[in-house]
């Protein structure tokens, strides 16, 4: 798939000597962006975030266009919570097409069981933490609008465009509603995504979500408990990390979106095609933002759990 949009990396000034000036005009933007930033950041597009002061910490081919895989799912939480009078106690029924949708696509799994009713709010952890594609489906065909499946998905997604517009998302566009992309045309920068990870941790549910390494949901009408881990490994590892969102695939390679409170000051990341390396290279962007340096051993998944 090409990757739309150019490979354009924006620069921010900074205070130079007049004798390192002539340089810095002459080195390449993702040279002189490594000079004043973590170095050895390996992945393809990054972003750093002062999320009180909304300002720019640190930025790589910033506003370069990439997929973006199941950090999609940001949007889908967006688009529900910033519903006008959201109930999130609201119950769901879960659709056996909601699992077929997982099967046919391979998709990571909340491995919610047909017939089962669960709240919004339970969907909302099904979503982020274990990144349920079948709870993803099961809120875009409750909050979009049709009188089919399809129609109410397709709208939902059309509502994740709209909300992007809305926040001056300008280089961001969803053809899916989980990240499942099968014609290409689901994609943002990695500023963009900083800037909507900002805005989805100003609301109290999300923020209280994202946060969480694990929780265990009972079903409304059925004697059955979900158990459901947090793929994001920054969690319970980097001091005063508070979420956000894992995404994997093939095209998008390993994402990661991020965030760290340390005192009143939040900060936020964002990762896009880093294969190998997206929580070392998260923990380098933090520890630059924090003027600290962190040796971070990682929260370990139950064996068996799915990761992201």
């Amino acid at each position: 798939m090409k990757l739309c949009g150019g490979n354009t990396v924006r620069r921010w000034g900074v205070a130079l000597t007049a004798s390192t000036a002539a340089i810095a005009i002459a080195l390449p933007a993702s040279t002189a962006e490594a000079a004043s930033g973590p170095s050895g950041v390996k992945a393809l597009g990054a972003y750093l975030l002062d999320s009180g002061a909304n300002r720019q910490l640190w930025g790589k081919a910033a506003d370069t266009k990439r997929e973006m895989a199941s950090t999609t799912k940001v949007m889908t939480a967006v688009v529900v919570l910033d519903t006008r009078g959201v109930d999130l106690n609201k119950r769901v029924t879960v659709k056996k097409s909601y699992r077929d949708y997982v099967a046919r696509n391979g998709a990571s799994t909340a491995d919610l069981r047909a017939g089962d009713q669960l709240t919004v709010r339970q969907l909302l952890y099904a979503l982020m933490l274990p990144s349920g594609c079948d709870a993803a489906y099961a809120l875009a065909d409750t909050f979009g609008s049709g009188n089919t499946e399809a129609k109410r998905t397709k709208s939902f997604i059309d509502k994740m465009n709209a909300r992007a517009k809305a926040l001056g998302l300008r280089n961001t566009k969803y053809d899916s509603f989980d990240g499942i992309s099968t014609h290409g045309g689901n994609y943002t920068t990695p500023r963009d995504l900083a800037q909507l990870a900002r805005h989805a941790l100003g609301n109290g549910s999300f923020a209280t979500v994202v946060k969480a390494t694990g929780t265990k949901q009972k079903a409304a009408n059925v004697n059955r408990t979900y158990t459901w881990y947090n793929t994001n490994k920054l969690l319970g590892s980097y001091q005063g990390a508070i979420g956000v969102k894992t995404g994997t695939g093939t095209k998008a390679g390993a994402c990661l979106v991020f965030a760290a409170k340390r005192g009143n000051r939040i900060v936020v990341g964002t990762i896009l095609n880093d294969n190998t390396n997206r929580y070392p290279d998260a923990t380098k962007m933090l520890d630059y933002a924090f003027h600290t340096h962190t040796e971070v051993k990682l929260r370990k998944l139950p064996e068996g759990v799915q990761n992201d």
